[in-house]
């Protein structure tokens, strides 16, 4: 799936830095129009190197890009938009030994058009995240190490928002809220297994928006994996439209 619009340059930038910002990597770097997150945990957009804009890069960056994760002893992961500017580094990727894997969509929308998604009772806001907003992440049918290096990350992030809801006490979805060089984001929708189909997330989603509203922002994105259809159509819902895609790219070893 290729971009549907192009977005203004200083908004793509933006955007990549607020969602770099948002996972909080253990710490970063930049070369001429990149960012460069170094991190050991699961959490791709924590330790993947992005295009701050969709020119054409060149084998150059690549080598810088390289030697960066190489001077750290971590390995090379890049995300990489699926637009034609890309084609011919994303054919040099493929040359050096590079796999491409999760495809994944940017989205963005209105808050007012999320805020209404839902007309059910608001999540709970907290300022940091629980133990109970935690295990949401932690419960049956999720990753237990990826569902802790997502709690570490999205809970360290400077100034986010944290949703959550529980049913007879028990905590049955949650989600983050980021906010950063003018927008808006989410990030770490997840719902308990049996609270699947009810609403819930869209609840979550819909608090999460409000919260983007009395902060003053008016735009929100999210990222999506490509095959996550359930997600998708929830989003459609909140009138989320696709910005762009790009898949991640990792270093084979040699």
């Amino acid at each position: 799936m290729r971009q549907n619009a192009p977005m203004i340059p200083t908004r793509i930038e933006a955007l990549e830095r607020a969602t770099v910002l948002a996972v909080s990597p253990d710490a970063q770097a930049e070369i001429a129009g990149w960012i460069l997150p170094f991190d050991a945990g699961t959490v791709g957009r924590a330790r993947s190197a992005v295009p701050l804009t969709h020119a054409t890069p060149g084998p150059s960056e690549l080598r810088e890009i390289e030697a960066a994760y190489a001077q750290r002893g971590l390995p090379v992961m890049l995300r990489i938009p699926v637009i034609a500017p890309f084609d011919a580094f994303r054919s040099l990727l493929g040359r050096q030994g590079y796999r491409e894997e999760t495809l994944t969509e940017v989205h963005i929308a209105r808050a007012a058009l999320v805020q209404a998604v839902s007309a059910g009772e608001p999540a709970e806001l907290l300022a940091a995240p629980d133990a109970a907003w935690a295990s949401v992440f932690l419960g049956a049918g999720f990753d237990p190490v990826d569902g802790a290096s997502r709690v570490q990350k999205l809970g360290r992030a400077t100034g986010s928002l944290f949703a959550l809801i529980r049913e007879q006490g028990r905590p049955v979805a949650a989600g983050a809220a980021a906010f950063s060089h003018g927008w808006a984001s989410v990030h770490g929708l997840h719902t308990a297994q049996d609270g699947r189909r009810r609403g819930l997330a869209s609840r979550v989603l819909a608090t999460l928006a409000g919260a983007a509203i009395e902060r003053g922002y008016d735009q929100i994105f999210l990222q999506v994996a490509a095959e996550n259809t359930t997600a998708k159509s929830l989003y459609r819902r909140a009138s989320f439209t696709p910005a762009w895609t790009y898949s991640y790219w990792r270093q084979n070893a040699r």
